[in-house]
């Protein structure tokens, strides 16, 4: 019995496969570690298969060392784009640490190892809560989106100009601080105003011992508007989605 194999095919299947592994083990929410490996890696090459259909397959099949290198671009590419995404949605676990930090709450810090994240109780929450609205909502099937549009502007084995992924990827930082600040601000200020009045107080009544009251009262606040900050999370997350398809265009569109 003679099966036909068409040879080219399979090495753009194998190489649509590494770039989307590599975009998956970076980019949220499917670099979440709580997401068996197994699964992981039926998603790969799953989705990998499936961009076959957005690639040119009439290519001549690569001698070994042609090969190799066009899998360590595959690499570089895949997670140039992941990279990009995962510091977009940094900005709500910055905004988590921020309100652990000024809420007293950063004593209490822990490593997570299923979201390799170093954080106390509101990095946490904000992550998970994250990665939940994103499945939720739908979000991830716009990342992927974005990811197969990349099939059709970078070539497979043809690499991607670092220059702008790197241009990308400093303005991504930016926008991370700023959106984490916008988030918690709010909540912010009012911890701040509170330790304000806790130092006056003491000025004006030191056997009060004010400061006493501190860490109990910035809990309560800390926890009462906290839980409100979290239902305002959708529209947040909404936009990050938003953002992060437009840095991976904006890069994708250079890139080609």
């Amino acid at each position: 019995m003679n099966i036909p194999l068409d040879l080219g095919w399979l090495e753009a299947a194998l190489l649509a496969v590494v770039r989307v592994t590599a975009f998956i083990v970076i980019a949220p929410p499917f670099s979440y570690n709580a997401i068996p490996l197994r699964i992981k890696g039926m998603l790969a090459l799953g989705l990998g298969l499936a961009m076959t259909s957005r690639i040119s397959i009439d290519r001549q099949v690569s001698e070994t060392g042609a090969f190799i290198g066009s899998v360590m671009l595959e690499v570089v590419t895949g997670a140039a784009l992941g990279f990009l995404v995962f510091l977009v949605f940094a900005a709500v676990q910055s905004a988590g640490s921020l309100i652990d930090l000024f809420g007293g709450f950063s004593m209490a810090q822990a490593f997570d190892p299923q979201s390799m994240v170093n954080g106390a109780q509101f990095t946490r929450l904000f992550q998970m809560t994250t990665l939940a609205l994103l499945f939720a909502s739908d979000g991830y099937q716009l990342i992927i989106g974005g990811l197969a549009r990349s099939f059709d502007a970078i070539p497979l084995g043809g690499g991607l100009d670092l220059t702008h992924p790197v241009e990308a990827m400093a303005g991504a930082v930016t926008q991370m601080f700023v959106a984490a600040v916008q988030i918690a601000g709010p909540l912010l200020v009012i911890l701040f105003l509170a330790d304000a009045g806790l130092g006056l107080l003491t000025r004006v009544a030191p056997a009060l011992n004010a400061f006493a009251l501190g860490f109990p009262l910035k809990i309560m606040l800390t926890l009462s508007l906290g839980g409100m900050l979290l239902l305002a999370l959708g529209p947040v997350v909404a936009s990050l989605v938003t953002t992060a398809m437009t840095a991976l265009t904006g890069v994708i569109s250079r890139g080609g």
